[in-house]
């Protein structure tokens, strides 16, 4: 890895795939790449192959099939599915079929998927398995314009019959068949939708009220993949691994559709819980994920050295202290030296090459982070590594990216400058972010009021973020508006600042500050399970549940010791006071987490306002 040197990381300014919708890059892609492997997926501990030719038949197939159902341009069709290639095939084959391609959540509850299949007007619904089917059946009688739900995996399902319920591989054979008996019909539907006809639907959280559907257009979605080629290149030699929520900004388009126009190979994990374990099998060379992963496999790597032998941790410490003296002088816009690259490439030997290979980042030429903020102290970890670590910043709304941070010109901190193919600028009153380009959304579906909350006059996007630009054009995020805390004594406060330092630690996997109109900060925190109880284990510390573990006064005692270590980089008005521990282990599945497992800053705050209420008594 040679930190100093990111040539391959050039700008590609030439137009990879043609295509001006991401249906039409899709089948030129299928066209120019042929046999070459488009993804591959991991079944009962063996790796899949699908070329780009034999995914093109099965995105026909299915194409036809929904054409045989009746599926009508620019008709809605949901999918309830974890990240699978099956989703790919699905998502596009409702785009060439000219209809509208939505996601929903698979930890989503059956109210959520009721109201997004309502909104949305889903007239076709694919679940993943016989639990997402039991949601759909369950609300199905209140979705009268649901036609049909089709059904990915049939395992357990044998004895089942419902009219209404298809098997994808039978969805499959109606489209092929269909295609047989209505020659042109798939040629003619493909190129009924143009650049500026809605695309997919990418709905909100919902944190603060029901989720919003994101409208993105063609020529959105294409702006922005041609875009982020000119700022982070990939070709069809690079590997990627997709495993974040399809139905996600971030996997949907900066992944998938980015892939699929760069020709960059797709890796699908088995499923969420064997990320670790896939990644070092992939190895990919092009890397993106959200903070909590990269925060994971910081704390792997600090919980390993603490177990290893004296010698070690010696040279641990002695080799990434090398890195960050090369890092410092990389961000800097320094020369590295001759005796400091000899010094980094002995500290590849004695321990850095294992660490890399540990998490299986070897061959990642560079990683992105995104969706949530980060610590500056863990990219600079990372880049001690000899990798070159990226955040960029965007929103649903702006279609993924709207700031990227330059490879050769890293500034810790940042989100980078503005992306090539739209505005951003910090409006003087509030000191929000503003967006405006062809990547920002068409707006909210069906909600032409919050759309011109969002979108004003000028065509800029509020984002609500609030943040600065420097001399240079860099951004930087300092919180969301409604999160700012103005304490009792009038001191503003972010709280996402205080609360990234926090989440460094390998303790920690997330943490609330609260102390709007109070007299002293506190934190919720949530702490990372399988640390936390190695810590345990190791010090002898009883417990017979998670609660219990909470609860331990040596572990309580930990956490004090790595706010403490927080507060101190802190003024006295801005440090934590006291906090409490969460008592429950939380998954995607709990009201607490949205999809990406990032604590919801209001829900939380009303949940447990009489522990919050008790730290101030």
């Amino acid at each position: 890895m040679a930190l100093w040197n990111l040539d391959h990381l050039k700008p590609r300014e030439d137009i990879v795939t043609p295509g001006d919708t991401i249906s039409r890059i899709f089948w030129a892609g299928v066209a120019a790449r042929g046999e070459a492997v488009m993804m591959r997926q991991k079944e009962f501990g063996i790796w899949r192959s699908w070329s780009w030719s034999e995914v093109g038949g099965i995105v026909r197939d299915l194409s036809m099939g929904l054409a045989s159902l009746g599926l009508k341009p620019g008709d809605c069709v949901s999918i309830l599915s974890n990240t699978r290639v099956e989703w790919v095939w699905l998502d596009l084959a409702v785009l060439s079929a000219a209809g509208v391609s939505s996601g929903i959540y698979p930890t989503d509850a059956s109210p959520q998927l009721e109201f997004l299949c309502e909104n949305s007007d889903t007239v076709v619904l694919v679940v993943e398995d016989e639990e997402q089917l039991d949601k759909a059946l369950e609300v199905r009688a209140q979705l009268p314009k649901l036609r049909k739900i089709v059904l990915i995996d049939p395992k357990g399902l044998a004895e089942f019959s419902d009219p209404m319920v298809i098997t994808l591989d039978t969805l499959r054979e109606q489209g092929a068949a269909h295609d047989r008996a209505h020659q042109g019909e798939f040629e003619r539907l493909r190129e009924v939708r143009g650049p500026d006809d809605l695309a997919i639907l990418i709905y909100t959280s919902g944190t603060t009220g029901k989720p919003k559907g994101a409208m993105h257009s063609n020529r959105g979605l294409v702006v922005v993949v041609h875009g982020q080629n000119t700022t982070l290149p990939q070709d069809d030699r690079d590997e990627r691994m997709c495993f974040l929520p399809l139905c996600h900004v971030a996997e949907r388009v900066v992944g998938l559709y980015a892939s699929i126009y760069t020709g960059t190979r797709m890796n699908f994990v088995e499923n969420p819980d064997t990320v670790p374990e896939n990644v070092r099998e992939i190895a990919p060379t092009v890397f993106g994920g959200v903070p909590r992963m990269w925060e994971k496999f910081y704390s792997a790597v600090t919980i390993s050295v603490k177990e290893a032998g004296t010698v070690q941790q010696a040279l641990y410490r002695w080799a990434i202290a090398q890195g960050h003296a090369v890092a410092d002088r990389v961000l800097a816009g320094e020369t590295v030296n001759p005796w400091m690259k000899f010094k980094y490439y002995l500290a590849g030997v004695a321990s850095l090459n294992n660490v890399r290979r540990f998490i299986g980042i070897h061959r990642c030429r560079c990683m992105a982070t995104g969706a949530a903020p980060i610590s500056p102290d863990l990219i600079r970890w990372y880049l001690a590594l000899g990798i070159p670590m990226l955040e960029a910043w965007g929103q649903t709304e702006s279609c993924g990216i709207s700031t990227a941070m330059p490879p050769g010109r890293i500034r810790l901190g940042t989100i980078g400058p503005k992306s090539p193919y739209n505005e951003v600028r910090i409006d003087p009153e509030t000191g929000e972010l503003l967006v405006r380009g062809p990547n920002v959304f068409m707006g909210y579906l069906k909600q032409p009021e919050k759309t011109a909350e969002t979108i004003d006059a000028d065509g800029w996007l509020h984002t609500g973020d609030v943040g600065t630009e420097d001399a240079e054009g860099y951004f930087r995020i300092t919180d969301r508006m409604k999160d700012i805390i103005i304490t009792a004594g009038g001191k503003n406060v972010t709280p996402s600042e205080w609360e990234n330092e926090l989440k460094f630690s390998p303790y920690v996997t997330d943490a609330v500050v609260i102390g709007d109109r109070r007299a002293y900060l506190t934190a919720i925190v949530m702490i990372e399970q399988e640390n936390v109880e190695k810590y345990a284990q190791d010090q002898n510390i009883l417990f017979s549940n998670y609660a219990s573990l909470t609860r331990a006064p040596e572990i309580r005692a930990l956490i004090q010791e790595e706010i403490d270590k927080i507060n101190r980089k802190f003024a006295r008005v801005e440090q934590i006071k006291k906090f409490f521990l969460l008592e429950t282990q939380l998954s995607a599945e709990d009201d607490e987490l949205t999809p990406t497992m990032k604590l919801k800053r209001s829900f939380v705050q009303k949940k447990y306002a009489p522990e919050i209420e008790e730290m101030y008594r």
